[in-house]
């Protein structure tokens, strides 16, 4: 449960704090958010905002390293770009028009009043993925003779992907921005899953076996992954 935020100074300058708290939670922990750039500091049941502020300054080195390789913000706004399925378009404002959103010659062409671009570009990307991810999930799954339960999408933070053990798979919607390959991957890994609940050498195999794309994707997301959560629509 999220009880507040603030600036707070540090040793390289200054950062927003997002306080948390958690009974579950044992101890106090720090993160950084990748979509707002926030420090997100959890408080068990117990502890002072002063403990977790003396955690924060004790790792303010580690704080700021992680800020500075956090990607740019994603500008949704005329004159920006999108990215749909690794290809990059720019986003085009047209007020006179009445199409919504709509891909054309490369653009991505928004209509109605400037200061509702980005909360549409927002839904049409969402829109896509759920448009575009349970089929393909579903069409690997039938190629390979596995079969999920559901197919959910959902707005993760740190996993792309996740399958349950009553055969329902969950995948990150912002996955429809990255390149063919790296979805391929993602979904074989997943679909994998349904055989093998761990991570073990079987797993490993049966992902092998089911996409070309394990390497190539895995430095894909290492290298871009985080970008795709610097895409906040307003």
């Amino acid at each position: 449960m999220t009880i507040g935020t603030e600036v707070v100074p540090i040793a390289s300058g200054q950062v927003t704090v997002c306080w948390r708290a958690s009974r579950q939670a044992r101890r106090i922990s720090m993160r950084i958010d990748p979509r707002s750039g926030h420090v997100v500091i959890t408080l068990p049941r117990g502890a002072r905002k002063a403990d977790g502020l003396a955690l924060l300054r004790a790792h303010s080195a580690w704080v700021a390293a992680g800020l500075s390789r956090l990607p740019p913000p994603v500008d949704l706004r005329h004159g920006g770009h999108v990215v749909l399925d690794g290809q990059r378009h720019e986003i085009r404002h047209c007020p006179d028009a009445r199409r919504g959103v709509w891909l054309e010659d490369g653009l991505l062409h928004v209509s109605g009043a400037e200061e509702f671009v980005s909360r549409r570009v927002g839904v049409y990307l969402r829109e896509q993925a759920q448009s575009r991810l349970p089929v393909r999930l579903r069409a690997q799954a039938e190629a390979c003779g596995l079969k999920p339960t559901q197919v959910r999408l959902r707005d993760t933070k740190s996993r792309w992907g996740s399958c349950s053990s009553d055969g329902s798979i969950m995948l990150c919607w912002r996955l429809v921005m990255a390149p063919l390959e790296v979805q391929h991957y993602i979904i074989a890994h997943e679909l994998a899953h349904l055989r093998h609940m761990n991570h073990g050498p079987d797993f490993w195999l049966l992902v092998d076996r089911l996409t070309p794309h394990r390497r190539q994707a895995e430095k894909w997301l290492h290298d871009h992954g985080a970008s795709l959560h610097r895409i906040a629509p307003a």
